[in-house]
């Protein structure tokens, strides 16, 4: 009788632990199909589902406008950003300062048409435009407005067989003390070592001529191509260097040295932005890097 109990107990305890069992929530339930592969878990901070790509945060991050950097001087040189596609479109106007006036001017009409004209900005296409690059030469008068504070040629103080003397047409020029001696061209390598735009276009006068860029050699088909489309497009015309006098230190060969396709635009006269003709050339450009 002893053990009859003994075993109807066992039962109970049994059958009460199994419907404990049975009742409980696992707080996590994990079923695995051994012939399923599972996906990788993405580690936070990577760019997963609905996360904007690269070149989106970097237009959020910077804004519509930016200072790339501040002249001898002290006063800050900005930068204009429209659109996040892939593809960088860099134009920079100013680099003479007062001497060459319609190089700013026509980079701020750029400014301004894209502010009201974003739509024709392609949309694997990025602008940025820089339009005084030396602040400090487009207060002073006339000629004198080509160089910075520092009296130095900022179009002689890049590294492509620089000088520390240049020449500007029958005069010796500073390039500086040693390239990348002034804050102006500082802030244009940094940015440009920073975001290496697919491609540049650099304004100045005057000729009335677009030149593609090299470092001591021949340019590349990329910027032949660059100068040719802009040419076209503007009705300017188009050399494959220029020679009226040797040039030392000038930014646009440098960014050949960097890779980058870009090309010089001399505009006709130093006031006079011809900004049809521009317009046209820039949009050209702009087309062509759409893909």
């Amino acid at each position: 009788m002893k053990n009859i109990i003994l075993g109807i107990v066992a039962l109970l305890l049994i059958g009460g632990g199994i419907y404990f069992l049975m009742n409980q929530t696992p707080d996590t339930v994990v079923i695995v199909d051994e012939n399923e592969e599972m996906m990788p878990v993405e580690p936070d901070g990577g760019i997963g589902d609905g996360a904007p790509p690269l070149n989106e945060v970097i237009a959020q991050q910077r804004g519509p406008e930016s200072v790339i950097g501040t002249s001898v001087d002290g006063t800050e040189i900005m930068a204009f950003h429209f659109g996040t596609g892939a593809n960088e479109v860099l134009f920079v106007g100013g680099t003479h300062g007062s001497d060459a006036p319609s190089t700013m001017k026509v980079a701020e009409e750029l400014v301004a048409y894209l502010e009201s004209n974003p739509s024709v900005i392609p949309a694997n296409v990025a602008v940025t435009i820089i339009p005084n690059l030396n602040p400090d030469g487009a207060t002073k008068s006339g000629a004198a407005g080509r160089f910075n504070a520092n009296n130095v040629d900022l179009n002689r103080n890049f590294d492509c067989e620089w000088s520390a003397t240049g020449v500007w047409r029958n005069q010796e020029v500073s390039g500086g003390s040693k390239p990348f001696s002034e804050p102006e061209a500082q802030a244009l390598k940094q940015y440009v070592d920073t975001y290496n735009p697919s491609a540049a276009v650099v304004w100045f006068a005057s000729e009335g001529k677009v030149y593609p860029s090299a470092c001591a050699g021949t340019p590349s088909d990329q910027s032949v191509t660059l100068a040719a489309t802009f040419a076209n497009a503007a009705g300017y015309g188009v050399e494959a260097e220029f020679d009226a006098y040797a040039i030392t230190g000038d930014m646009v060969n440098w960014m050949a040295k960097q890779d980058i396709p870009a090309i010089s635009v001399l505009l006709t006269g130093r006031d006079n932005t011809e900004w049809t003709k521009n317009k046209a050339g820039i949009e050209a450009v702009l087309n062509s890097y759409a893909n």
